[in-house]
This record gives structure tokens, sequence and C-alpha cells, in this order.
């Protein structure tokens, strides 16, 4: 295939970023939709093995496959755009959601908006499931993995890393020995020093920057999220309960209700869930220092929340290729592949029962979540009817669909 020019990119993987709202499993479905199943520029295998590469990195996972469908496509500048695209749109409301809530506290209406465009995810990351499912899950072993993935994320919270560790040492494990029927890749040259030294080097100037300048406080926000950029692996759920400890107890820099609040707001936004670092660090800045000081850590915990990614990415993209010549690493990127499909259906239980119930606990004999039945958000799930209707029954386009389901969103509000 042609790879697509530049205006091209920038169009879809700008419509992506726009419309990339209800975490890693939608953006992921998203993503499939418009890459894989309209325009082909990737094929599914192509963009299972990426996934799959994405679930073993730091950071989030679904920012990191656009960057490196983006790489694939047009190399580096082609990452650039489509990691850049993917986090700006949701990076700026983020800063405007921020700044209203510093200044005027609760902001209701957009919260009632995207109360209709998530019962829309609902069903858009269901659709996506199954898709993916169906072309991953091909035998009764990747059945097996898939299933024991999601059971032990969802029935007994084990460790992501652990869980892809272990479906990767089975895929090798068993592996007969031919490597799996799978599309090579156009080959790449890794220059993984070279990468190392840009991107390590980009990292770290704002860094020594504030800490020259002697910005204590700045200083601290960009050594936290700094390491957190290096720890997130399993995406921003992986790590939220280390980073409210840390920002509330340790530094106080904002408090638990405004955590929960930021939580709330990042999940509503387009862009991934660890914007929510942008969200948090306005608000300690502005209990700083006001708007400037707001706005100064929301720029640096942006740049040293994502610039890693495109290190991530950058680097280790090009082994992708070497991987799918070896048999046995071959094999434990299938099962990894096979396992990811479980770990998407987990993500999308937990958005669901977070999107229908007001309350969501645990027992105290297993860790899947469990919704409180009287919390039932009957508003929610009656927009999730609609949703459906619009998307399954009718066939509307994912825009629209989202358009009017926003809109629905006030109306429910309101009335």
């Amino acid at each position: 295939m042609t790879p697509p020019g530049t205006g091209a990119l920038l169009r879809v993987f700008g419509r992506i970023g726009l419309l990339s709202f209800g975490g890693p499993a939608a953006q992921i479905a998203l993503m499939h939709r418009e890459l894989v199943e309209e325009r082909g520029w990737l094929t599914e295998d192509g963009f299972l093995r990426a996934l799959s590469l994405c679930m073993l990195l730091p950071g989030p996972e679904a920012m990191q496959l656009a960057t490196y469908a983006g790489w694939r496509l047009r190399g580096t500048l082609g990452g650039l755009i489509a990691g850049l695209l993917f986090v700006l749109p949701g990076a700026l409301v983020i800063l405007l959601l921020a700044l209203g809530y510093a200044l005027y506290g609760q902001v209701p209406l957009v919260q009632a908006a995207f109360t209709g465009i998530k019962a829309a995810v609902i069903i858009i990351v269901l659709q996506a499931l199954l898709k993916v499912a169906r072309k991953a899950l091909t035998n009764r072993s990747a059945m097996v993995l898939a299933g024991a993935a999601f059971l032990a994320l969802f029935a007994l919270g084990l460790p992501f890393p652990l869980i892809i560790l272990l479906a990767a040492l089975y895929g090798a494990a068993t592996q007969n020995g031919t490597p799996p029927e799978t599309e090579a890749l156009p080959s790449t040259r890794p220059r993984s020093l070279q990468t190392v030294a840009i991107w390590g080097t980009l990292w770290a100037l704002p860094v020594l920057a504030v800490w020259i300048a002697d910005q204590t406080f700045l200083t601290q926000i960009a050594l936290f999220f700094s390491k957190l950029a290096v720890v997130t692996f399993g995406g921003a759920y992986a790590v939220l309960a280390y980073m409210t400890q840390t920002v509330v107890q340790d530094y106080g820099w904002i408090t638990t209700p405004q955590m929960i609040d930021a939580l709330g707001l990042a999940e509503t936004t387009p862009g991934p869930l660890i914007l929510v670092t942008e969200f948090v660090a306005l608000l300690a800045g502005y209990a700083q220092g006001g708007i400037g000081m707001a706005i100064a850590a929301g720029a640096l915990t942006l740049w040293v929340t994502f610039t890693p990614c495109f290190l991530w990415i950058f680097l280790a993209g090009p082994y992708l290729d070497l991987i799918s010549t070896k048999p046995r690493l071959s094999a434990a990127l299938a099962a990894i592949t096979a396992a990811v499909v479980g770990v998407i259906l987990n993500l999308a239980i937990w958005f669901a029962m977070h999107v229908l119930f007001e309350r969501v606990g645990t027992s105290d004999w297993h860790a899947a979540p469990v919704p409180e039945i009287a919390s039932l958000n009957i508003s929610a799930l009656i927009l999730t009817v609609l949703a459906a209707g619009l998307l399954l029954g009718l066939k509307r386009g994912m825009v629209e669909t989202l358009a009017l389901m926003a809109l629905a969103g006030l109306l429910f509000s309101a009335f």
C-alpha cells in the first residue's frame, strides 16, 4: 500500500484525537475502526501485534499505539503527528476544565454532556471487542489465554505486567519450532543509541532547567511525573492509587475530593486517561502561584509524561520486525495478543460499571468490582440503550452518534 500523505495523516489522526473518549478500550476500538477497517492502513495482524507491543511498554498504551501507527506509516514525522494529535485535543480540554474548576468549582454541564458520550462509548467498545476477538482468538489456546487474562485481572486483581509476562512465557514454551503465519512487516533498521540520546535529552532538558532555576515546586512536579512515566505499566488505572497517595498525602498538592473530581473529568474528555496528571498539576500549580504557575506546571507535566512515550515507541518499534522472524519470540507476542483481548474485556466491563452505577465497590473475597445495584443510574442506562439503537439499530456514524448523545446527556440533566 502507498503510504498516506502528511495531509491524510493530519486529518485521520486529528479525527482520532478529537473522538478518543472513554479510555483505552474505546480508543483502541476507534483506531481499529479508522486504521484497519475503513482505510486499511494497517493489517489486522499488524495492528494486533503493535497493540501487544504497546501493552509491554510503560505509559498509555492507546497513545503509544497511535504513535506506532503513525511511525509505521510515515516514519518519525508520522509518529510525531499521530502521537501529538492523540494527546493535544484532550490536553487543551483538560486545561480549560482545570482552570474553570480552579476558578469556579464543579462544571456540571460538561459532565452531563459527557455522560451521554460515555453511554455511546460502551456500545462502541463492545462492537470493537467482538471484532478484535474474532481475529485474535483463532484457536482454543488463544481463547483460554484470553479468558485466563480476564479472570486474573477482573477476579484476582493480579498485576498487569505479571499477566503479560506469564502469557509471553506460555507462548514461548509451547511454540512448536515454526513461526506462526503472520504478515511480515517492512524491515526498519533500529538506531537504538541515537534514539535514546535524542529523546532522553529532550525528556531531561526541562527538568534540568527548572532545577537550575531553583524552582522547587516545578522540580518536584517534573521528577514525580517523570518517575510515573516509567512505572505506568498497564495504563493509568494501574498507578492511580500510588499517584493519589503521593500528590494528596505526601506532597499535599491537592485534596482527596479534588483528586476524585480530577479523575472524573479526565475520564470524560478525549485523549488518554493519564491526562489526569495534567489536571492534578494544573490544580497544584494554581494553588502554588495562580494561573501562571498552573500553566507552567501543566505544560511541564505533559512534557515529562508524553516525551517518554515517543522514546519507548521509536526505540522498540523497529524490533517488532525482528521479533516476527524469531519463532519463539513471535509465539510469545501472539500469546500476549490473545491475553490482550482479556485485558480489553476487563477495561470494557470496568468502564461500563462506572458509567451505569453511581457506586462500585469490591468484595471481601475477590478483587472483582461489585456495583451497588441500588445505585444504578437509570439515566445512564436509558442513554446506553439509546446509543445502542443509534449505532446497532439505525447504523448511524460515530461522530453523529457522539454529538446526539452529548445533546441527550444535556437534556437528561435538565429534566
